[in-house]
């Protein structure tokens, strides 16, 4: 019989926190686990690969929904790699797409430091700009 690990070492194990363990099993990312006779959750090596899969997939920015398909291309040993690099390439466009948008913040608001004098005076520029235009007052 495998060795299952409870709540606490699974965390530790892989570097999730428990209650981020709990959240993926509530949205069926992990399969509900096992309990001791006393009710604690127990979790087999098959859990922890998989919860390892997880945390690399979201550590690579990947959403909960995209997890998900990947979590199912993962499993269907009859897949087609063309799917897999599919997923990844809109992954990659999406976060091109946010690249490009924090550059554009980045880039405003250096504008705006740049043109604050950060000294004794009341005026900002910084502060200017977060104010509501008169058109929305």
């Amino acid at each position: 019989m495998e060795a299952s690990v409870n709540i606490g070492q699974a965390a530790k194990k892989t570097g999730l926190s428990a209650k981020m363990i709990r959240y993926y099993e509530s949205i069926e990312l992990l399969p509900a686990a096992g309990r001791s006779e006393s009710g604690y959750r127990q979790y087999s090596a098959g859990d922890l690969h998989r919860l390892g899969f997880i945390k690399r997939a979201r550590d690579l920015g990947f959403s909960l929904d995209e997890v998900a398909r990947l979590l199912t291309l993962w499993q269907d040993r009859q897949r087609a790699s063309a799917d897999v690099k599919a997923l990844a390439a809109e992954h990659i466009d999406e976060l091109n797409r946010k690249i490009i948008a924090m550059s554009e913040l980045r880039d405003t608001l250096q504008d705006l430091m740049d043109h604050c004098h950060g000294d004794d005076r009341p005026d900002c520029p910084i502060i200017k700009a977060l104010e509501p235009s008169t058109d929305a007052r």
